[in-house]
């Protein structure tokens, strides 16, 4: 109330927009795939659609593909509410917003917009704002300078069916390198005398008596001894 009011003098004077301003979706054909996600997706059903199929021929050695040719994109603004759900369902960067809302018609039927009409507003759209220079990096970059992560050396694996040395290291000789390859005859025998070797020193647990008795052959001491 303190201040002088300021009248622009449009449209000699353009107003100056905030930079995520929506004035009207321009359309890049190219990106186009005639999802139709933009369409289901419209609350208010104001975007027409229309495509055939295009067979490409196949190349050499392989086989023919179809593809979907745009045939029609309108967009009827004289019922769009400017929610922006097209541009944000878009999985291919078709749509986007621009600021130009200077398309005011005096017949409402002009207000829907083909595809040529669409394409032409693709020049006014603004270019997308500059990260924030205090933000994170990417995870792609991140991940792309992190350090190498210690590698498991592949001659501490052992082949299956082997079992480790009795010390519990593994010997450079019984290591696999990982081709796959059988270990030779003299090293198979090794390993098949070692493995034997070692059920025999297991225990059989028929022999093993609960403690305080004795064994068959084991002589028992009488109290007069004790």
């Amino acid at each position: 109330m303190l201040r002088r009011s300021v009248t622009q003098q449009y449209p000699e004077v353009k107003p100056a927009l905030p930079p995520r301003s929506r004035g009207v979706i321009a359309l890049v054909e190219e990106n186009c795939t005639s999802c139709m996600l933009c369409a289901r997706e419209c609350p208010d059903w104001c975007i027409y659609i229309d495509s055939h199929k295009e067979t490409i021929p196949a190349p050499e050695g392989g086989r023919a593909r179809q593809r979907n040719v745009l045939d029609r994109f309108a967009i009827d603004f004289s019922l769009c509410m400017y929610c922006g759900i097209c541009i944000e369902v878009c999985p291919f960067d078709a749509l986007f917003w621009s600021p130009e809302f200077e398309y005011a018609e005096g017949d409402i039927s002009n207000l829907l917009h083909e595809k040529d009409q669409l394409a032409a507003w693709v020049p006014t759209v603004p270019p997308p704002p500059a990260h924030d220079p205090g933000a994170e990096p990417p995870k792609e970059r991140a991940a792309g300078s992190a350090p190498d992560r210690p590698r498991r050396d592949v001659r501490g694996i052992r082949p299956p069916g082997t079992l480790p040395s009795s010390t519990g290291e593994a010997e450079a000789g019984e290591l696999s390198t990982g081709s796959g390859a059988p270990p030779p005859a003299g090293e198979a025998q090794e390993q098949a005398s070692g493995a034997s070797t070692r059920r025999r020193k297991m225990a059989d647990p028929r022999s093993i008596r609960p403690p305080g008795r004795l064994g068959p052959d084991e002589p028992r001491e009488s109290e007069e001894e004790s």
